[in-house]
């Protein structure tokens, strides 16, 4: 679940207090029951949408709600969710609540539809030991496997396509940007920096999933791409921390440095000149710069780089 829509949950047992919470505080009408998922129990639904209130799957910062989950629900106290990355389901505690309202895989739903064809979420707001009941930003659509197989007669990949009403969001932010750079926003597909030079080495920070880990994200990676360069055979030692922004061109701009002064202005100024100096010279000269691209449209975009220069080789 993206860390914009959703705060993760720190331990099993506060969901287990939202839930009964939800259950005993607030008037006290008519006794509701808590939701069951017996009727489709064993049944594989794959996550076909993910939709903001506006109905669009990106925002203004370039962020694409990805419609990722692949899901079944395995007792009452359980769900699977499939992680493409061990290539198997994976076992979720699942706890039920009232008014429709469930929690696994640390995000708390509310079903506001189920049959064996269909699902409909809505992903609700945690915060600190407390749920919102009646704030929800995203809403996620799952069609079960022999839905789209056998009724719909077609496959996830298609269904999971980005709407027009996207593609026509994500060019006017395309038009934006690539007019002013300074209105850069993050890139599905992220720039690219190729070196030309065995001197010089770039790694691609990669954040390694854990499905199991409460604070699992790789958010940051696809807001914030960071990438480690490493120069040998350099004019001196240096180690310089800052971010560009890549047009759409594949042109590189200095930002800032990514480091604290501690209110020193000279060596600020400093910093600055030098790192910029090695972008314009080092960079510009040894790194072929794809720049990064969303729905195929190449767009300006801000990355994060940790530049170090060596001048004896780093083995």
């Amino acid at each position: 679940m993206p860390v914009i829509y959703q705060k993760t949950l720190k331990t099993n047992i506060l969901v287990i207090t939202s839930l009964i919470f939800l259950t005993a505080c607030g008037p006290k009408k008519k006794e509701k029951s808590k939701i069951s998922f017996k009727s489709i129990e064993g049944i594989t639904f794959l996550e076909v949408s993910r939709l903001q209130k506006n109905g669009l799957s990106y925002n203004e910062y370039g962020f694409h709600l990805s419609p990722d989950w692949k899901l079944r629900f395995v007792s009452d106290d359980s769900a699977a969710l499939y992680s493409p990355v061990k290539k198997q389901y994976l076992n979720f505690p699942l706890a039920l609540g009232t008014d429709s309202v469930f929690n696994t895989a640390h995000a708390f739903l509310k079903v506001k539809h189920m049959s064996k064809d269909s699902l409909v979420f809505e992903l609700l707001e945690a915060s600190g030991d407390s749920i919102n009941l009646n704030k929800s930003r995203v809403t996620m659509r799952l069609f079960s496997e022999d839905y789209i197989k056998n009724k719909l007669r077609t496959d996830i990949a298609t269904l999971q396509r980005p709407s027009r009403k996207d593609s026509i969001y994500v060019k006017g932010l395309v038009d934006k940007a690539n007019a002013d750079i300074k209105k850069a926003f993050a890139a599905s597909q992220p720039v690219q920096l190729i070196s030309k030079s065995p001197q010089v080495t770039v790694v691609k920070k990669v954040t390694k999933p854990s499905y199991i880990d409460n604070n699992f994200s790789t958010d940051d990676d696809y807001l914030n791409p960071k990438y480690y360069i490493t120069i040998n055979k350099a004019y001196k030692d240096f180690d310089y921390i800052f971010s560009v922004t890549v047009d759409n061109k594949g042109v590189m701009h200095y930002n800032k440095p990514l480091i604290g002064f501690m209110g020193d202005p000279d060596f600020e100024k400093h910093y600055i000149k030098m790192s910029t100096a090695i972008m314009e010279s080092y960079l510009k000269l040894y790194l072929t710069t794809i720049p990064g691209q969303t729905l195929g449209m190449p767009h300006a975009s801000t990355i994060s780089l940790n530049v170090k220069g060596f001048v004896a080789a780093k083995k």
